[in-house]
């Protein structure tokens, strides 16, 4: 099991996250994105113009990365709630995109750690295990 079925709710719900990558020399990019959950619990990152994105290039580099899908329910009460996945990825080409006007070309992360909150309690309800439990 990757993700428990409420992360897997409020995934196919909220649209749209956030990836972070790392350069060969340390730059931090962080950028948003759309994205897919497949069924074998993989994320798969899309974009217009992925193969020329630097955040295509830094996982073709070895990158490490940080996915973050949240949202701020309200603000009185102040709730929110997100997941983050942190893992490993492959720059891949040819595939099938999440959305079809996109590039036949995605990142696909390999969830290693998953974390979330507000998504099985309360905004504040912290959540943090290993991909594989």
């Amino acid at each position: 099991m990757t993700f428990t079925s409420n992360e897997q709710t409020f995934l196919a719900e909220a649209g749209i996250g956030r990836l972070a990558t790392v350069s060969p020399g340390g730059v931090v990019q962080n950028n948003p994105t759309s994205y897919r959950v497949n069924a074998d619990g993989t994320v798969d990152i899309g974009g217009m113009r992925m193969r020329g994105s630097r955040k295509f290039r830094n996982v073709e580099a070895g990158s490490r990365v940080s996915f973050v899908v949240d949202q701020q329910v309200s603000l009185d009460p102040y709730v929110i709630r997100g997941v983050e996945v942190r893992g490993t990825a492959e720059a891949l080409e040819d595939e099938e995109p999440p959305f079809p006007p996109q590039e036949r070309a995605v990142i696909r992360i390999r969830p290693e750690r998953i974390i979330s909150w507000g998504i099985d309690g309360g905004s504040f309800d912290f959540t943090s295990r290993d991909a594989t439990q």
